[in-house]
């Protein structure tokens, strides 16, 4: 570091509690995105919890514990709110933490143009490089845009994250931030995030979603048994030259790039580049990501944004979903009022890969589920679970894939539609889907019955 630039750092480094202690009742303060959230401030927050009111913390996906949130379970001190639920944060819905509906490439946004205030932003960054930067790590977002219209940025440094080379908006200069926070007690190695292991079903339906896959094609996709699955089978095919443009980076693109499948030499976006926003998954997915060339981080407002997906040829969308009703509704983030999960990017990617050339858009659900009792419970539904989300709409939606088929519902009347997605439910509720079709009246009496 030149030493105008070391100075300046010393002047602004200060204790956790100190910045705990900027924060006053009725402030709004902003944790930013999943692996950013800081650890240090959170709990010198907590600390602050009976002196404190109506404080309102922003955060989302976050894989830490909350400590404001152990401090202060009732919320009487804190109001916790978060547009991505976590499986800790499903924990506090409704009692200490509240859902924020959002559709993830307009997050951004929702800072500069005011919607969400900021008074101090708290964001876990990388120590400052030679030039003055705090690289945000593997978590781009919205933190850059949040940065900017914060009143006070307090930075949390941890030389555990990976540095994450961009694209733009990666990263926040040294003369935009307040205070500097060095904690190496709280500093904690990046949170591994290890998938379910692969079943059966998941294998059944990456089968049916990379026989539809072309050379060139660009992809996204999530987090979990199934899309490892993919990333398996995409390794071992024969597949070539694909792409990455996504929200999410995970472990399946890592085995894919490990297996020469990806080059991005047909992108029309970040050609040659693995395009995302955040990343999620195991130790060595961190580190491929440090420093790594090959790799472009971007803010959510554009890799989310569905006239950059649509630009690249053979855009490819893979979600997950909890449920979907007979017209094609697709429900991903909650089981009738109780909050699961979040809209994220669902919606903005399988519009756009859909709208590219050459492109498709995939729903993928396994055909039941385990109930409490141990019984089967089935994902297609007459109606969503009343109180559930409509994620994905009808009109929508392309592919839906269970591990019995896959089927595609653009252009498809009701009846249509219905016929097709009960070809595709476990055998065991077909019968009774049928039934509650007819009642429905989008059933006609030529509709196939052989539902064997």
């Amino acid at each position: 570091m030149a030493n105008p630039q070391l100075a300046e750092y010393r002047s602004k480094r200060i204790s956790a509690d100190r910045a705990a202690a900027l924060v006053k009742s009725g402030d709004y303060v902003e944790f930013g995105y999943c692996l950013s959230k800081p650890i240090a401030m959170d709990m010198a927050l907590a600390r602050r919890k009976d002196e404190l009111f109506n404080v309102n913390v922003h955060c989302s996906n976050t894989l830490s514990k909350l400590f404001i949130a152990e401090a202060d379970p009732r919320g009487e001190h804190f109001t916790y709110s978060t547009g991505h639920c976590s499986t800790g944060e499903r924990q506090i819905m409704g009692t200490f933490g509240f859902y924020v509906p959002s559709s993830f490439g307009q997050n951004p946004e929702w800072f500069r143009r005011a919607y969400r205030p900021v008074d101090i932003a708290m964001i876990q960054t990388c120590p400052m490089d030679k030039h003055g930067y705090f690289n945000f790590g593997p978590t781009s977002t919205f933190l850059k845009a949040c940065c900017e219209m914060a009143k006070t940025i307090v930075v949390e440094v941890n030389d555990k994250i990976p540095r994450a080379l961009g694209g733009r908006e990666e990263a926040v200069h040294l003369s935009d931030v307040d205070y500097v926070v060095e904690d190496p007690g709280a500093c904690v190695d990046y949170y591994e995030v290890k998938s379910p292991p692969i079943t059966a079903v998941d294998m059944k339906i990456a089968e049916y979603v990379v026989s539809e896959l072309e050379d060139g094609a660009c992809l996204q996709l999530g987090i979990g048994g199934m899309p490892n699955a993919i990333g398996k089978l995409i390794a071992k095919s024969d597949l070539r030259d694909l792409g990455i443009h996504t929200e999410l980076l995970c472990d399946a693109m890592l085995e894919m790039h490990k297996a020469g499948k990806i080059t991005g030499r047909r992108k029309a976006n970040g050609r040659g580049k693995i395009v995302y926003t955040f990343a999620l998954g195991s130790r060595e997915l961190y580190d491929f990501i440090d420093d790594n060339v090959a790799l472009a981080m971007f803010p959510v407002d554009y890799t989310n944004d569905v006239r950059v997906i649509s630009q690249n040829e053979r855009a490819v969308s893979i979600n997950s979903a909890i449920e979907v009703d007979l017209t094609g509704q697709v429900c991903s983030e909650s089981v009738g009022t109780r909050h699961i999960s979040g809209s994220g990017g669902q919606l903005e990617f399988h519009w756009g890969a859909y709208m590219s050339p050459g492109g498709k858009a995939f729903i993928c659900i396994s055909s039941t589920y385990e109930g409490r009792k141990g019984e089967a419970i089935s994902r297609i539904k007459p109606i969503l679970t009343p109180g559930g989300v409509v994620t994905t709409p009808r009109p929508t939606v392309n592919f839906l894939v269970t591990e019995y088929g896959k089927v595609n519902l653009k252009g498809q009347s009701t009846w249509e539609r219905a016929e097709r997605i009960i070809s595709i439910a476990h055998p065991d509720f077909r019968d009774e889907l049928v039934r509650e079709a007819e009642k429905l009246g989008i059933w006609k009496k030529s509709n196939k019955r052989d539902r064997s």
